[in-house]
């Protein structure tokens, strides 16, 4: 069996191309709706694995809400990133636009970690 989150996002074109960017993912498969202008359904993988499935939000609402109150109703770990450099580069990534809710640092059980809310109203906890 195998397991991977899917999120609905405004604007799913290009949080497909911010989370390939932030992860260092690819696009696997993607389903364009009539027009082409959002995903119906979209698979990104990393090392040929699936990670994530996004499509577009049908709910136009909510994302600033999420901002200005830092909700966490639900968090994606993207952990064992392999290096500081890596956990740096989808921290910078993902905090454009978005709201960070703890600043990279160190917790017990990681070195080098933070806890970000995208642009999308997607919640991060990234680490090394």
């Amino acid at each position: 069996m195998k397991c991977y989150a899917q999120v609905y996002v405004i604007d799913s074109i290009e949080a497909a191309k911010t989370y390939c960017k932030a992860f260092g993912a690819e696009i696997t498969l993607e389903m364009k709706n009539d027009s082409g202008t959002a995903y119906e359904h979209c698979v990104l993988s990393v090392g040929g694995e699936p990670f994530l499935a996004l499509a577009e939000a049908k709910n136009q609402d909510g994302v600033e809400t999420i901002h200005k109150m830092k909700w966490q109703t639900m968090t994606f770990n993207a952990s064992e990133l392999g290096t500081v450099d890596a956990v740096r580069n989808a921290y910078d990534v993902l905090r454009d636009g978005g709201v960070v809710v703890d600043e990279i640092g160190t917790l017990p059980w990681s070195t080098c970690c933070a806890n970000v809310i995208d642009k999308y109203g997607v919640c991060w906890w990234i680490s090394i």
